[in-house]
C-alpha cells in the first residue's frame, strides 16, 4: 500500500494534472502540424491517390445494421421466395424458443428424409426422380409480417419487364486518373421490387383487388416453403407440424420415432397453428391443404388420374356419337341379308324342278 500524502500535497497534485494534459495535447498537435508541413501538399498529387467520396446523402447516413437484417434485403428475399415457391404453408407461432425451433426443424427434416428415401425406392421413371431429393430444399422461415405483406403485394401485382436499365460509362474529367470509370445508370425507369414504380403499381392493384392471403398475415408468422408441389412431402410435413389423429396425417408413433416425443419438440409443436397455404397462386384453408396431401402418387398420380378421366370421357362421347350410326348399320346389314336370302330362294324356285318334285315325279 502506497504511503498516504498530506491533504495539501494531494490538492496540489490534482491542480497540476490538467496542466500536464494540456501541454501534452499541445505538443502532439504541434508535432502533427510540423509533420504535415514537412510532407507538403504534393504528397497526394504525387501518387495520384483519389479522395474518398461518400455515396450517401447527408440526410441518410450509412446503416450499420447487418445486411441480412435490413428491411430492403428482407423485402428482396421475401419477394424472391414468393415468386419462386409454388407451395407455401403458413403457420402462426407463439413464443417459440430457439431451442424449440431447433427441435422442430430437426423432426421436420427427419420426416422429409424418410419421405425421400421411400420415394427413391419406388420411383422407376425419370419424371419422378425430380421430386426424390426435396428434403434439403424445404425450409421453415420466420418472417416479419409487415415486410412480408409489402413483398406479397409486389410479387402479386407488379410484373417487371425483362429489360433492365442500361449502364453507360461515366465521362472522365481527368485523363491522369488511374481509377476505372464507374458505370452510371441512364434515365430509364427502374424495374426492381424496391422501385417507386413497383410500390405504386402494387398499391393501386391491392386497393382495387385485395389479396386473399392478406387476412392470414396477422401476428407472428412462420412460412414453410416447398420448391415444388409434392403431395408426399406435404403429407410428411403436416404429420409433423400439424398432425390430425385417426387420419392420413397422424403423428408418428413413439416406437417408430421416439425423438418426436421429446418434451422440447412437443412444447414447440404445440405452439404452431396451421393457417392455410398458397398453392400456385391460390389460397387454401387447412382442409384444402389436407386434400392436396392425400393425392395418391403425387403429381404423377394426379396426372394419370386426369388422363384416365379424359380418356373415359372421350370414349363415352365417341360411343354416344357412334350409337345411331351403329344401329343404322346393323339394321341395313340385317335387311341386306334378308334380301339376299329371298333372292336365292327365288332363283332356286324359278330355275327348274326342285329335288322334292323330282323324287315325287319318279
Amino acid at each position: 500500500m502506497s504511503p498516504r500524502l498530506p491533504i495539501s500535497l494531494q490538492l496540489k497534485k490534482q491542480r497540476q494534472q490538467p496542466q500536464r494534459q494540456q501541454r501534452r495535447h499541445a505538443s502532439t498537435s504541434s508535432a502533427a502540424a510540423a509533420a504535415a508541413a514537412m510532407a507538403g501538399p504534393s504528397t497526394m498529387t504525387q501518387f495520384n491517390i483519389p479522395q474518398q467520396q461518400s455515396h450517401h446523402p447527408p440526410t441518410q447516413p450509412p446503416s450499420f445494421k447487418p445486411p441480412e437484417y435490413r428491411k430492403s434485403q428482407l423485402h428482396r428475399q421475401y419477394t424472391s421466395l414468393l415468386r419462386s415457391t409454388p407451395l407455401m404453408l403458413l403457420f402462426q407461432h407463439n413464443n417459440v424458443k430457439s431451442i424449440e425451433w431447433m427441435a422442430i426443424r430437426r423432426e421436420l427434416l427427419s420426416a422429409l428424409r424418410r419421405c425421400d428415401a421411400a420415394a427413391a425406392t419406388t420411383t422407376t421413371t425419370s419424371t419422378s426422380t425430380s421430386t426424390a431429393d426435396l428434403a434439403p430444399s424445404i425450409k421453415l422461415h420466420t418472417v416479419q409480417v409487415s415486410i412480408f405483406s409489402a413483398a406479397l403485394r409486389v410479387a402479386e401485382h407488379f410484373h417487371p419487364s425483362s429489360s433492365s436499365p442500361s449502364l453507360a460509362p461515366a465521362s472522365s474529367t481527368s485523363t491522369t486518373s488511374t481509377t476505372p470509370p464507374r458505370p452510371v445508370a441512364t434515365t430509364q425507369p427502374q424495374h426492381h421490387g424496391l422501385s417507386a414504380a413497383a410500390h405504386a403499381s402494387a398499391l393501386t392493384a391491392s386497393q382495387r383487388q385485395p389479396d386473399p392471403l392478406a387476412p392470414l398475415l396477422a401476428g407472428p408468422i412462420a412460412v414453410l416453403a416447398f420448391p415444388s408441389v409434392s403431395p408426399e412431402h406435404l403429407k410428411a410435413a403436416l404429420s409433423v407440424l400439424a398432425p390430425a389423429p385417426h387420419t392420413a396425417f397422424a403423428a408418428p408413433t413413439r416406437r417408430a420415432n421416439p425423438a418426436y416425443y421429446d418434451p422440447v419438440a412437443q412444447a414447440g409443436l404445440g405452439k404452431l397453428v396451421l393457417l392455410g397455404a398458397r398453392v400456385e397462386g391460390d389460397v387454401l384453408d387447412p382442409l384444402g391443404v389436407r386434400r392436396v396431401g392425400v393425392i395418391e402418387g403425387g403429381v404423377d398420380g394426379l396426372r394419370a388420374r386426369l388422363v384416365g378421366l379424359l380418356r373415359g370421357a372421350a370414349g363415352g362421347v365417341v360411343g354416344v356419337l357412334q350409337a345411331p350410326g351403329r344401329a343404322l348399320w346393323v339394321a341395313c346389314e340385317g335387311r341386306r341379308g334378308a334380301l339376299q336370302e329371298e333372292e336365292e330362294e327365288g332363283r332356286r324356285g324359278g330355275g327348274g324342278i326342285s329335288r322334292a318334285g323330282w323324287e315325287g315325279g319318279e
